[in-house]
C-alpha cells in the first residue's frame, strides 16, 4: 500500500509569513591571500522571511555562493552579522539543508539510505525519520526506488534523492547552488516544478542560486539580483504569479516582462555568464 503523501499546496496552501528567519546586517567578507586582500561581497543588509523562495541571480565570481555558505556557518563574515530565527550564526548548524550541483550520492548505499545520512550524523531517532525519509521519497515520486542505488536512477531523479536528504531532518532552510545546472533542459524543467511542489508541500523556507533568469522568475517569490565582484544588491524583484505555477505560466506576459527587466538590467551592468 502506498504511503501518505505528505501535505501538498494545494490541499494546504502555504502562506507567506512576514516573521524574519535570515537577516543579514552589514555581511561583507574578503578573502586573505598571499597576495592581499580579495574583496568577495560589499556589506549586504538584507532580510528573509519564514516560507520564501528567495533567488539569487548575478555574475559568477560575485560572491552568490560564498553568501550562502556564509548563512550555512561553514565560512564566517569578514563584518557584520547574519542571525537566522534571532540567533547569531558563528558555526555550521542544524537549521539548514544544503543541496549542491551535483547530487554527491554514495555509490554503495541505497537511495534510502543516502536519505538518511544526516540523521544518522545528527545521532537523530531512526525510526522517527526514517518515516519522514520514506514520506519524502514517495512525496517526490521516488518511492518504489528507495531500496534501488544512485546509479540505477535518472540524474534528475538521483537529484530529487537529493533534495529528500536536504529536507529528512526537517530544517527550517533550504539551500541550494545551483541544483539543476548539469541536467539537460527538458529534466530542469521537470525538475523546476517539482521543486516548486515540494517546497509548497513543506513550507521550507528556500535560498536558491542559479544563472538562469527563467528559473528565478518561475520559482521565486523574490528575484535578488547581484551586482560584479565584489557583490552587492543591485535590485530585488517581487513575482507576481500565483501559486502552484506550471510551464505554461513562461507565456504569461507578467512572467515574459520580469525575465526581460532582470535580463535588461545585466545588459546595462556587464551581463551574466
Amino acid at each position: 500500500m502506498a504511503r501518505p503523501h505528505l501535505r501538498l499546496a494545494s490541499e494546504a496552501p502555504v502562506l507567506r509569513s512576514a516573521r524574519p528567519i535570515i537577516e543579514m546586517k552589514g555581511v561583507s567578507k574578503t578573502y586573505r591571500t598571499r597576495d592581499g586582500d580579495v574583496p568577495s561581497l560589499k556589506p549586504i543588509d538584507f532580510t528573509i522571511t519564514e516560507g520564501e523562495f528567495l533567488v539569487i541571480v548575478g555574475p559568477s565570481g560575485c560572491g552568490k555562493s560564498t553568501l550562502l555558505k556564509m548563512v550555512a556557518g561553514l565560512l564566517p563574515p569578514s563584518t557584520g552579522e547574519i542571525r537566522v530565527e534571532g540567533r547569531t550564526i558563528v558555526k555550521p548548524h542544524s537549521d539548514v539543508g544544503v543541496v549542491f550541483q551535483q547530487p554527491l550520492l554514495l555509490p554503495w548505499r541505497s537511495v534510502l539510505a543516502n536519505v538518511m545520512m544526516p540523521v544518522e550524523v545528527k545521532g537523530l531517532d531512526k525510526a522517527h525519520f526514517g518515516k519522514r525519509a520514506l514520506d519524502l521519497l514517495d512525496m517526490a515520486g521516488l518511492a518504489d526506488f528507495a531500496h534501488k542505488y544512485p546509479w540505477q536512477l535518472s540524474g534528475g531523479m538521483q537529484q530529487r534523492a537529493s533534495i529528500c536528504r536536504a529536507l529528512v531532518h526537517d530544517p527550517k532552510i533550504v539551500l541550494m547552488d545551483e541544483p539543476f545546472g548539469a541536467l539537460d533542459a527538458m529534466t530542469r524543467e521537470k525538475m523546476n516544478v517539482e521543486l516548486q511542489r515540494i517546497q509548497r508541500a513543506t513550507g521550507k523556507t528556500v535560498l536558491f542560486i542559479t544563472h538562469s533568469i527563467p528559473e528565478a522568475v518561475f520559482l521565486a517569490d523574490r528575484v535578488l539580483v547581484m551586482s560584479e565582484r565584489p557583490g552587492t544588491i543591485a535590485g530585488v524583484y517581487e513575482v507576481d504569479l500565483d501559486h502552484p505555477r506550471t510551464l505554461d505560466v513562461m507565456a504569461d506576459p507578467r512572467f515574459v516582462a520580469l525575465t526581460q527587466k532582470i535580463r535588461q538590467h545585466f545588459y546595462a551592468h556587464g551581463g551574466i555568464d
